[in-house]
């Protein structure tokens, strides 16, 4: 398991410095996840201990939650004086996302209808 955190987190570095050098608009760890999934697609397989490694991580994905519930308490106050803005881009958001990946459906499947 330290394995694969390790793993995890060398690629979330890679990342950083990568945003960081060139100064991107995309958080650092979206980066070394593309970066793991092209290393990933470029090795045609996913080793077993990364598999059982991240298995493991998947299955207690809750308690990473528990951060944002507490930064949630913590300003309160400021997302009670900001409702609307914040309900707004919460709903605009949800529907772009579901219309995106209704497109995106639509275009895989267009070649492969039965």
């Amino acid at each position: 398991m330290i394995n694969v955190l390790a793993i995890l987190l060398l690629y979330q570095l890679v990342g950083e410095l990568i945003v960081r050098a060139f100064a991107l608009p995309i958080p650092g760890p979206v980066i070394g996840m593309a970066l793991l999934f092209l290393t990933l697609l470029a090795r045609g397989r996913v080793g077993e201990e990364l598999r059982n490694g991240t298995s493991a991580l998947l299955q207690h994905l809750s308690l990473l939650f528990i951060p944002a519930g507490a930064g949630v308490m913590l300003h309160l106050q400021r997302i009670e004086s900001e409702w609307l803005p914040i309900t707004v881009a919460l709903i605009v958001s949800t529907f772009a996302g579901m219309a995106v990946t209704g497109l995106v459906l639509r275009a895989m499947t267009r070649g492969h209808a039965h």
